[in-house]
Formats: structure tokens, C-alpha cells, sequence
């Protein structure tokens, strides 16, 4: 049901003259969607206040309520139509009341780190863009038949709101930039092994994947006691994102996977000066994804010890700063990082395996990230130590990926199992660091366990065979003839 939900309010999006694309389409459920969660949350909040012996105060006034403004009902349960807004009259209160009252919440939220905050944040960046005031009425009352009153109707919304995230990659370059694919997510996630106590962060948010994919990791293999869930719910996931759209549809992705006000900050990262990041700021476990082929302007780059237009390698720097002594990360770069002769991407490298131990390089094929055109690979480290020995292993799922063949779980398993034990195959191996060129640093795959092809012959060779078969041939036939 909740399948068809979505597909008819894409529908009805298509339709309207103000929703251009999928990323249009997202935007637009988001915020629909959200304020049906948070019909939802409002009794739910109420109940945990009586039993806390609180006097509950409700997130929303009720004229702005789901259930006063969006889908009134009737004694019978039924949509009450001589109450309910519908075609201009709903457009106008919903671009002049509810969206200005709800971004409102921005300026008079007591703590950034509250849901009312959450909320005035995600409405100062969205705007509707519906402009038939019908469709939005029949968007609203498709959108009522979702529910939220079981872990498992929650569970398959945020299913259903991760395939639509997905598909954004379908929409031009930007949208795939919000998409990691979540089997490579899941498998970077079980090297790290997250547990409850621990800071988890995501400099380069996005969808918020990383964040949401490691909710569920340490959740179900956590201690379920109350202060558990209070930490996992508050002082666990921490992330930022520049991007409007990325940014509420990660808070969103995050608030529908059960975390109810993220700690997720819209900022750009690199616009902060590392060398003010202190031991309060860092982090036990770092998972990202930073921007492939980004460029930075002259004053960004000065916030960062080794200067570098590339996006990517200043998120690097970023990410080892933040991490605490003995804090682990998975960060997905460019697979040139590890070659690059410049002298930005040498001393970051010369930077990395001083201050980290490089434990693991994890070689990802072709196809990885649909449409992105890039080779890519994972780098697993701790900080603390240097590197001194480095496994690889070069993923190899047997076919080609794309669009309709995209990376499963049973492709990272053979990965997962071989790091397990560090095996010597003919996918992967040890590197020794002594045998580094100390000029170079090049850190690029070669894998010495491929079976060896045999040489390609010098081009005189061949020639002087050919010759040879002409002058045997010329013989042949010249003995023919002899013949006739």
C-alpha cells in the first residue's frame, strides 16, 4: 500500500505545473511527509511527558495541526469536505501561514538540537511548489494513509523514502551525489563495528546514509535500556551538509529511521578552520563519502594545512583532524588519490600514513556509483599510529554494474569474509610500507597474486614470422602447380 502511495503522489507531482523534476519530486514529499510524522509524534511525545509526570506542551499550535488544516475530519473518520481547504484557498494558507509559521520555529527554538528547531530549519529552505491547489489536496489525503504506528510500517517508509533518494540519480549529476550505495554503506560499517557509547560522524552528509545505516547497526545489537536508547537517540549520530535539498531530505531520512531530532547541521564543512577543532570536537567513528571532482576557492583552502583545490582531499584532512586517538573511519575517495604526483596529494599522503594507520584499501570496480563515471576506493584507518603493512583487496562481483545491476549485500560479502582473516587471494594482499618509493608515495593497486599473461612478442618478431609463413605458403602453392 504505502508503495502505491508514493508512486500516485509522484503522479500528481508530474501533473503539476510547479514540480520539474525528481529532485522537485522529493522536495515536495518531504515536507508533506514530514508533517504527517509529526501528527504522529505529537501523541506519542504527550504519552512519554505524562509518564515522566510532565505537562506536555505541543510542538505545533493546532491550527496548524495535521488534522485541523490538512485532513479534518468528520464523526465518521471520513475527510470533512466543508472544512478541508482545497484549491486556491489551500495554496494561499499554506504559502502564507504554514510554511512562514513553521520556519519560524528556526528563531524561537530554545536548543538547535530540538525537533522545533528541526522543523523552522526545514521550512526556511523549502518552499511549496505545488500550484494547483487540487492536486495538493489529493496529495494530502494520499499522504494521510500513511501511518507510523509500528516499528515495521516505520521501517518500510524509510525503505521506500531511501528508493526515492535513489532514484534522484536519476535526475542529473547533483542528485547522485546523495547517494552512496547502501551495500558498500552496510559493509564499511561492519570493519568500523560502531558500538553504543561511541561518536559516529559524517562530515559530508548527503542523504544521511552513513548516519541512518549505522542507527540500525548499533541499535540492534545494543542493550536496550533506557539510557542506552536516550544516548542513541541524542549524543550518538552527528553529521553536516551544505546543500538546501540534501540537507533536509538527510534530517528527514534520519527522523523516519527513528532519530528524532538529528544532530545534523547545515554548514559547509570546509569553511571551518581545522586548526580550531578541539578534543571535544572529535569523533570515535568517521563514515563519508565526500564530493567527487569538487574545487574550493583560495580562502577555503586556507583553513587547511596542506593547501589543494580538490574537495575531496580537504575533506580528507578534515576527516583525520576530527577523529579522536584510536578513532576509526571508511571514507570513499577517488582511486587517483593514491597516485597523484602534485604536491598537495603527495604530502596528504605522506600526512595519512604518519598519522594513521592505513590498515586497508578496498578497490571498488566500475559502475559503483551509477552515472558518476569514476573508479573509487575505500580507505580504512585509525588514528594513532603509522602505517606500516596495508591489505587490498580489489572487489570483483563477476559482472558488469550499472543502473539495472547495481552492488547487493552477496557482492560485499566476499570482501567482509576475506577481511576477516586478511587473506592472500588473487583479489587481494599485503603491502609492506618499507617498499614504498619514499619520492612518490604511491599508494595505487598493484596486485602482485594475478596470474602472470604471457608477454606481448616484440613487433620485429612478429613480422619475421609473417614473412616466414609467406615465404612457406609461396612454396605450397608453387609445389601445387608443379603438381597440375
Amino acid at each position: 500500500m504505502f508503495e502505491n502511495t508514493f508512486r500516485n503522489i509522484d503522479d500528481l507531482l508530474w501533473k503539476d505545473a510547479g514540480a520539474d523534476s525528481e529532485l522537485d519530486y522529493i522536495g515536495q514529499t518531504s515536507w508533506v511527509l514530514f508533517l504527517r510524522y509529526l501528527e504522529y509524534l505529537e501523541p506519542k511525545r504527550q504519552d512519554e511527558a505524562e509518564l515522566r509526570g510532565e505537562i506536555y506542551q505541543p510542538i505545533l499550535s493546532e491550527e496548524y495541526r495535521w488534522r485541523t488544516w490538512a485532513m479534518p475530519k468528520d464523526e465518521e473518520g471520513k475527510l470533512d469536505r466543508h472544512r478541508a481547504l482545497t484549491g486556491p484557498d489551500l495554496v494561499e494558507f499554506v504559502n502564507t501561514q504554514l510554511f512562514p509559521y513553521l520556519a519560524s520555529f528556526k528563531e524561537t527554538a530554545e536548543d538547535p538540537m530540538t525537533i522545533e528547531y528541526k522543523i523552522g530549519e526545514i521550512f526556511s529552505e523549502l518552499s511549496n511548489k505545488v500550484q494547483s491547489g487540487y492536486n495538493l489536496r489529493e496529495i494530502l489525503e494520499y499522504a494521510d494513509e500513511l501511518t507510523f504506528n509500528s516499528s515495521d510500517q516505520q521501517h518500510e517508509l524509510s525503505h521506500l523514502y531511501e528508493t526515492k533518494i535513489k532514484n534522484m540519480g536519476n535526475a542529473g549529476r547533483n542528485g547522485g551525489q546523495y547517494y552512496t550505495p547502501r551495500p558498500l554503506i552496510r559493509a564499511m560499517i561492519q570493519v568500523l563495528d560502531p558500538q553504543i557509547g561511541e561518536k559516529v560522524y559524517d562530515g559530508a552528509a548527503g542523504s544521511a546514509g552513513f548516519l541512518c545505516e549505522a542507527f540500525e547497526y548499533i541499535d540492534k545489537r545494543m542493550k536496550r535500556t533506557t539510557q542506552n536508547l536516550q544516548t542513541l537517540q541524542k549524543h550518538t549520530f552527528y553529521g553536516k551538509e551544505k546543500k538546501n535539498l540534501a540537507y533536509v531530505i538527510g534530517t528527514m531520512n534520519m527522523i523516519l529511521h527513528g532519530i528524532e531530532a538529528p544532530n545534523l547541521v547545515h554548514t559547509n564543512t570546509l569553511s571551518e578552520n581545522i586548526r580550531d577543532i578541539q578534543e571535544k570536537d572529535r569523533f570515535d567513528v568517521i563514515l563519508a563519502n565526500p564530493p567527487f571532482g569538487g574545487k574550493e576557492r583560495k580562502e577555503i583552502q586556507q583553513n587547511f594545512d596542506i593547501k589543494t583545490g580538490e574537495t575531496a582531499s580537504l575533506f580528507l584532512q578534515h576527516f583525520i583532524k576530527s577523529l579522536k586517538a584510536g578513532g576509526r573511519a571508511a571514507i570513499v575517495i577517488k582511486n587517483t588519490f593514491l597516485s597523484n604526483a602534485d604536491n598537495a596529494s603527495v604530502a596528504l599522503r605522506q600526512h595519512l600514513l604518519e598519522s594513521c594507520n592505513l590498515h586497508t584499501v578496498l578497490d571498488m570496480p566500475a559502475g559503483t556509483f551509477t552515472g558518476a563515471g569514476v573508479k573509487t576506493v575505500v580507505l580504512f584507518f585509525e588514528k594513532g599510529e603509522p602505517t606500516q603493512r596495508i591489505w587490498y583487496y580489489q572487489l570483483d562481483p563477476g559482472r558488469s554494474l550499472g543502473k539495472t545491476n547495481a552492488l547487493n549485500d552477496e557482492d560485499m560479502q566476499a570482501f567482509l569474509d576475506a577481511y576477516a582473516t586478511r587473506a592472500e587471494t588473487e583479489q587481494s594482499w599485503t603491502f609492506d610500507l618499507s617498499e614504498i618509493d619514499p619520492d612518490s608515495l604511491d599508494l595505487s593497486p598493484k596486485n602482485p597474486n594475478t596470474p602472470e599473461e604471457e608477454p606481448l612478442r616484440p613487433p620485429r618478431e612478429i613480422l619475421a614470422e609473417m614473412e616466414q609463413l609467406d615465404r612457406e605458403t609461396a612454396a605450397i602453392l608453387e609445389n601445387l602447380k608443379a603438381m597440375v
